[in-house]
């Protein structure tokens, strides 16, 4: 999840989502997925800015591949703020064990 400064209009917002996304397929992620949490009031001041945009990045990639995205982002003046969370694979594959077991038992 990064936030974006909020000033940046729709289109210029869009442009930096797609760098990173860019950014991460070059790099070998997998399973992108991008959801648009829209412009939010903070709990604080970042950088002067009491609003940002929200975008949150579920995605499958190397280590490398993080630790390049967040260093482009640290450098960017247009993010405000990112977290990186590590999710296991035993959780994520859950939800989808479970859908599975409930069509077999419906058919």
């Amino acid at each position: 999840m990064y936030i974006l400064r909020p000033d940046l209009g729709e289109e210029r917002t869009d442009a930096e989502v797609e760098k990173y996304r860019e950014l991460l397929l070059e790099q070998g992620a997998t399973d992108l997925d991008i959801q648009h949490r829209g412009k939010r009031r903070m709990a604080y001041e970042i950088r002067k800015q009491r609003d940002g945009v929200y975008i949150q990045m579920n995605y499958q990639a190397p280590g490398t591949a993080i630790a390049v995205m967040e260093r482009n982002m640290k450098i960017s003046e247009n993010v405000l703020r990112y977290l990186t969370l590590r999710q296991p694979i035993a959780q994520a594959n859950a939800t989808t064990t479970v859908t599975t077991e409930v069509a077999t038992e419906e058919a």
